[in-house]
């Protein structure tokens, strides 16, 4: 289950549909695009996951894999199916073409058919190639039907042959006979000598100047826009030319019986085609999701039966190909959920990247149920959830007669009643929209069923009560959103362990506000407030510091190590 319905418009996914359709060879794919949807069956994410990643290896390993004709003829095919109608030559080409790939793709795939599935380097391509049927004695008989251009061969029949050599003839006897009629005009005067003749309305014909059009005999058949040429048909060529009309005619009669025969030996296969027709859908599909898992430099973490969240370095793809443009990049998140803390209670300043946070865990769970890599470290491990839950950004309606919070509301209630252990949830700037004392008191006790209900979910806020509920209960932790104090500005970075300040003083001093307002809020809200969120944030400041001590201190253990290892050796 997906909630609400909007889910994919508000974690960005529609975006990422469109970039895939963009990299889709044909409409086969971008079908497959718009079908795609989330599974929670585990066995069949792995696997469409698998083909992803082995598609990716034959991008960057293979410079033979035939992806040049991808053309969806599907619906000539059902349209041929009822009696008596064809597919015409350029349909007959886009067939004959999309066959061979199919072809040449499943033989690319099934090649080394010995090989035990172990060392098969495709093995999920391969199964997904099965037993899809290839068309040889059809692709020979459409090369007997066209030549390599996709035009209808001249011995296609042995009537065609006849109606083009007689058509080759008698053009040649015209050609001819004008030529002589023209040489002869050039000697009198009649036509300028580098006047040559022409086609108009099917019909070989001699351009004259109009006050000379009464010295060839003929029948005058057109005149160029602005006047100064008349096209003449001599009389000695006439019976010629309605030769040929004829025998233009009896050649599309010919081709429409070869393509109408040829599409009542097609008709008995059409379903067994379209079934091929589905592989290559599934192939552009799969080779999009490729190229956009290359573009995100994404892969496959390792995939767990069970509900978990164990990411290292993961990266909001969108977020990523949006501020690379600039030059720029994106401040990877590291997170985890598991039995011991399932629901993580993210605190931290206002533009501290507490929604980025949110939307990244969203769309990435997201895509990598609908089968998509996803950019992270290869050492991070990843779950699978029946349901995904999201209340994020303002749902007032006008129609529903619905304010922020009422909708806020709307949404927990949905989410109460629908959760469990199986489901994610993800909730922005959780209780707020009301007043303060009321919202907090509401969202803890939304917050207690949530935990009973052992669902897991991440979960911003500023207040202090859930902080300390996470503190307090069992499966509910708290992170921060880190801030660094001196240069007032967010570092993106998500620490868990601990609740974030929401630096509401220091964030007013470097606006600019009196310094006596400042006080005055202070005495307000009460010294114990002022100094627990000023020890919150020198916890936050000496973990960071003692985080980078630890670091420079392995950084050097390696270093020493290599050193004894090079000097022991």
């Amino acid at each position: 289950m997906i909630y609400p319905q909007n889910f994919e418009q508000k974690i960005g996914f529609d975006q990422i549909r469109q970039l895939l359709k963009e990299k889709c060879l044909s409409t086969l794919g971008e079908e497959r695009v718009t079908d795609m949807t989330f599974s929670d069956q585990h066995d069949k994410v792995e696997e469409l996951l698998n083909q992803v990643m082995e598609f990716v290896r034959i991008i960057q390993e293979e410079d033979s894999f035939p992806d040049q004709f991808f053309f969806d003829v599907r619906p000539s095919l059902k349209r041929v199916r009822i009696e008596g109608m064809y597919l015409d030559e350029q349909e007959l080409f886009d067939l004959r073409r999309s066959l061979e790939t199919i072809r040449d793709i499943v033989r690319f795939l099934h090649r080394n058919e010995e090989e035990e599935e172990s060392d098969c380097p495709y093995p999920s391509l391969k199964r997904l190639a099965g037993d899809i049927a290839v068309f040889p004695q059809l692709i020979g008989k459409i090369d007997s039907i066209l030549n390599k251009y996709g035009k209808i061969k001249d011995n296609a029949s042995t009537e065609l042959a006849r109606i083009r050599r007689e058509l080759a003839s008698t053009m040649g006897s015209i050609s001819r006979s004008l030529n002589s009629i023209l040489r002869s005009a050039q000697s009198e005067g009649y036509v300028d000598k580098d006047v040559v003749p022409t086609m108009r309305d099917g019909r070989l014909v001699i351009p004259v100047a109009p006050r000379l059009k009464r010295k060839i005999k003929g029948i005058v058949h057109d005149e160029s826009a602005s006047g100064k040429t008349v096209f003449i048909e001599p009389a000695e060529v006439v019976e010629a030319n309605n030769r040929i009309r004829e025998l233009e005619g009896d050649e599309r009669r010919e081709i429409i019986r070869i393509l109408t025969e040829f599409s009542n030996v097609l008709r008995p296969s059409i379903p067994e085609i379209l079934q091929s027709y589905e592989f290559l859908a599934e192939i552009d599909f799969i080779r999009a999701k490729s190229y956009f898992a290359i573009q995100t430099n994404a892969l496959k973490p390792a995939l767990e039966n069970e509900q978990l969240l164990d990411w290292t370095m993961a990266v909001h793809p969108l977020l990523q190909l949006s501020l690379s443009k600039h030059g720029k990049k994106v401040v990877p998140l590291d997170i985890e959920l598991n039995q011991k803390q399932r629901i993580l209670i993210i605190s931290g300043p206002n533009a501290g990247g507490k929604s980025v946070c949110l939307k990244t865990v969203g769309l990435l769970q997201y895509m990598l149920q609908c089968g998509m890599p996803v950019p992270m470290h290869e050492r991070s491990h990843a779950g699978i959830f029946s349901n995904i839950f999201i209340d994020i950004g303002d749902e007032q309606s006008i129609e529903d007669d619905l304010s922020t919070y009422s909708s806020h509301l709307t949404n927990m209630k949905v989410m109460m009643k629908s959760c469990d252990g199986h489901s994610l949830i993800l909730i922005d700037e959780f209780g707020g929209g009301t007043e303060p004392q009321i919202g907090g008191a509401i969202a803890e006790a939304v917050l207690k069923r949530f935990n009973q209900k052992k669902t897991f979910g991440v979960i911003t806020t500023h207040y202090q009560n859930l902080k300390h509920f996470a503190e307090d209960n069992e499966g509910v932790v708290n992170g921060a959103m880190l801030y660094d104090r001196h240069l007032m500005q967010a570092l993106f970075q998500l620490q868990i362990g601990n609740p974030g300040s929401s630096f509401a003083v220091e964030i007013a001093r470097k606006i600019g506000l009196p310094e006596d307002v400042i006080a005055d809020a202070s005495e307000i809200v009460g010294s114990e407030y002022i100094n627990a969120d000023k020890y919150l944030q020198d916890i936050v400041r000496d973990k960071r510091y003692w985080e980078g001590k630890r670091q420079t201190i392995r950084q050097r253990e390696k270093h020493m190590e290599e050193t004894i290892a090079r000097y022991q050796t």
